[in-house]
C-alpha cells in the first residue's frame, strides 16, 4: 500500500515541500506519496474530517506539512500537540502515531529547529541581540527559536500593534521578554542588531527595503545575519540591501530544509536514526547548497 502525506495550506502551488520530501523517501526507499493540497482556514475542519475517516478506513496518512493560513488553526483539528508547538499554540506538522490499534493526529512545531539549525549554521553569535519583522505564526516560532539561541530579549516589529496576538503569547510561553513595536521603527532596530528573522510572506516587506538600506549605510560596522523566511523570490530585497551591506543572510530555503529534516523524522518513525545523506538530497532537489545537521 503506497502511504500518503502532504503539505496544505492557501495558496500553496508555490511550496517546495513536495520535492523535499519526495527526495527524502527516495533515498529511504519508502513508499510515501507526497503531494500538496490547497486548503483554506474556513475548509480544514471539513478536509481533517475527510482525513480523519481515511485513516479509519485504510490507514495510509503518514504526515500532514502545514503552512499559511493553518498554523493555529490546525491545534483544534488534532489529538495532542507535543513539544513547543504546545508552549506556542502554533504547529506546522502533523504525524499519525499508532497508539494501541488506533491512530492519533499528533502536532509538532519544526518551525523552531529549522530557524535554531539555519542561524546556527550561518555562524549567529551567542545570546544574540535579536529583532524580528511581523507577528504572526512564524513570528511565534522566531522568538522561540531566538530563546533556544540565548537571547535576552527581542524586538518585534508589526504593521499593526494590535494584532500581535501570536507573538505575545509566544514571549509569554517561552519566557522570552518582547517589545512589540511599529514597523516604521524597524531600520534602525535592525542595524544594529545581531540576528534579524523577518517573518513576512513574499514581496510583503518589499516596501522596507530602501528605509532598512539607508539604515543600514549609516550605522558604523557590518551588520548580522538576516534570516528571510521568503524564498520566492529569492533574493527579496532587503536580502539583496543586506547583501551588498556585508552581511550574511540566510534565505528562508535553509529554514524549509531544515524543517523538513524534522518532518521526515516523524512521518517515517526513523526519528535520530536517519541517514545523513538525507539533507544532501533534499538540498540537490531545490539547487541549495549542500548543509550538515
Amino acid at each position: 500500500m503506497t502511504l500518503r502525506a502532504a503539505v496544505l495550506g492557501h495558496p500553496i502551488s508555490h511550496s517546495k515541500s513536495p520535492a523535499l520530501h519526495r527526495a527524502a523517501y527516495a533515498l529511504l526507499g519508502v513508499d510515501i506519496a507526497y503531494s500538496a493540497i490547497d486548503v483554506t482556514e474556513a475548509d480544514l475542519p471539513d478536509f481533517m474530517r475527510q482525513v480523519r475517516g481515511e485513516v479509519r478506513a485504510e490507514g495510509s496518512w503518514r504526515g500532514l506539512s502545514v503552512t499559511m493560513p493553518l498554523k493555529s488553526a490546525m491545534v483544534a483539528e488534532v489529538d495532542e500537540v507535543r513539544g513547543v508547538a504546545g508552549a506556542l499554540g502554533v504547529v506546522n506538522t502533523v504525524a499519525f502515531e499508532s497508539d494501541g490499534g488506533s491512530t492519533r493526529l499528533v502536532a509538532y512545531n519544526t518551525d523552531v529547529a529549522g530557524i535554531v539549525n539555519a542561524l546556527r549554521h550561518a555562524g549567529a553569535a551567542a545570546a544574540p541581540t535579536a529583532v524580528v519583522l511581523g507577528g504572526g505564526g512564524t513570528a511565534a516560532a522566531a522568538i522561540a527559536a531566538l530563546k533556544e539561541l540565548g537571547a535576552a530579549s527581542a524586538e518585534v516589529f508589526v504593521r499593526d500593534v494590535s494584532r500581535a496576538s501570536e507573538a505575545r503569547a509566544a514571549s509569554a510561553a517561552v519566557g522570552l521578554p518582547v517589545q512589540v513595536l511599529p514597523l516604521d521603527g524597524a531600520a534602525a532596530a535592525v542595524a544594529t542588531a545581531d540576528v534579524v528573522i523577518s517573518t513576512f510572506p513574499p514581496r510583503a516587506a518589499d516596501g522596507l527595503a530602501a528605509e532598512i538600506a539607508a539604515g543600514l549605510a549609516a550605522a558604523s560596522g557590518h551588520p548580522g545575519v538576516l534570516l528571510d523566511v521568503a524564498y520566492d523570490p529569492w533574493p527579496s530585497r532587503i536580502a539583496a540591501a543586506w547583501q551588498e551591506a556585508g552581511g550574511t543572510v540566510v534565505p528562508g530555503l535553509e529554514m524549509l530544509i531544515y524543517q523538513a529534516v524534522e518532518q521526515v523524522r516523524h512521518f517515517t518513525g526513523l526519528g535520530e536514526a536517519l541517514p545523513a545523506g538525507v539533507i544532501d538530497v533534499m538540498c540537490d532537489a531545490v539547487g541549495a547548497p549542500r548543509r550538515v545537521f
